[in-house]
């Protein structure tokens, strides 16, 4: 969707963009597939804030999205296509032939009207959900599945898309958005397609209360702070003396913090730095 700017009447209107809505043809969700979605401010279930900077915010509704497009072979037609406030990437409403109502990523082509389909008969157009073994080598996919039957959970933001590389044995190498290559089974499923909602990495907010109305609060810089309070705190004027660090001493800023796993033998190529 392009962006919106406007007149600069106001100081906060002088920056601040939004994205054309024009693409959006449908404005209230459909209540079979949304859940009250609980707000937890950043709070732990000991009342302890665990996230720093959430609270606040407008109320939301969960929408459910069919990430395992697992009804394979009954084809569906796009209803609609919907904001989602908990996601960067709209959503499209399918409407399959056996009367079931779903939601999925709506990627960059497809439109109200197109048929959608999942399973390996599938073609290679956007919307649709094949497994890796089924897809040629080359096409740009998203919704990608870690493990055979977990749902997609990889490459699911706004504007991106994932490359399929080749095919070796079991196993396909994909080439995800950061750069990383990484080994997948050829069970996996994956959407053709790029998500849709490209320049949403675009948009600028312009001012402080349209990050209150996304539930982020203020950060406040360490170094400001009295030496009780952070490590980065006090001293005669700015001092820089200190290696960047959380309130609680750990490293960060640049510290790795990825964990050993055994899913880590699947990657061949690291994300580029």
């Amino acid at each position: 969707m392009p962006l919106k700017e406007f007149k600069p009447y106001t100081a906060s209107r002088r920056f601040l963009t939004v994205l054309d809505k024009s693409e959006i043809t449908k404005e209230r969700p459909e209540k079979a597939l949304v859940e009250p979605l609980p707000r937890s401010g950043g709070r732990n279930n000991h009342g302890e804030i665990s996230v720093w900077h959430r609270g606040g915010g407008h109320k939301r509704m969960y929408r459910r999205i069919d990430f395992r497009r697992e009804k394979t072979g009954v084809p569906a037609r796009v209803s609609a296509v919907e904001y989602d406030p908990n996601r960067s990437a709209l959503v499209a409403l399918l409407h399959y032939a056996d009367g079931d109502k779903r939601y999925i990523l709506r990627p960059i082509g497809l439109e109200v009207g197109m048929t959608v389909l999942s399973g390996p008969s599938a073609d290679i157009l956007p919307g649709n959900c094949l497994p890796l073994r089924n897809i040629p080598p080359g096409t740009m996919v998203h919704n990608i599945e870690l493990q055979p039957g977990h749902g997609g959970q990889m490459v699911r933001a706004a504007g991106a898309a994932a490359q399929l590389l080749s095919k070796e044995g079991d196993f396909a190498l994909v080439k995800l958005p950061s750069g990383e290559v990484r080994r997948m089974r050829l069970e996996c499923m994956a959407t053709v397609g790029q998500v849709g909602n490209v320049d949403h990495e675009n948009v600028t907010l312009g001012k402080a209360g349209r990050s209150r109305w996304l539930g982020i609060r203020p950060t406040v810089r360490g170094v400001v702070m009295n030496p009780v309070d952070h490590p980065h705190g006090g001293g005669e004027g700015r001092v820089k003396g200190n290696h960047p660090q959380t309130p609680w001493g750990k490293p960060t800023l640049g510290a790795r913090t990825r964990h050993r796993s055994k899913d880590n033998r699947n990657i061949v190529q690291r994300r580029k730095p």
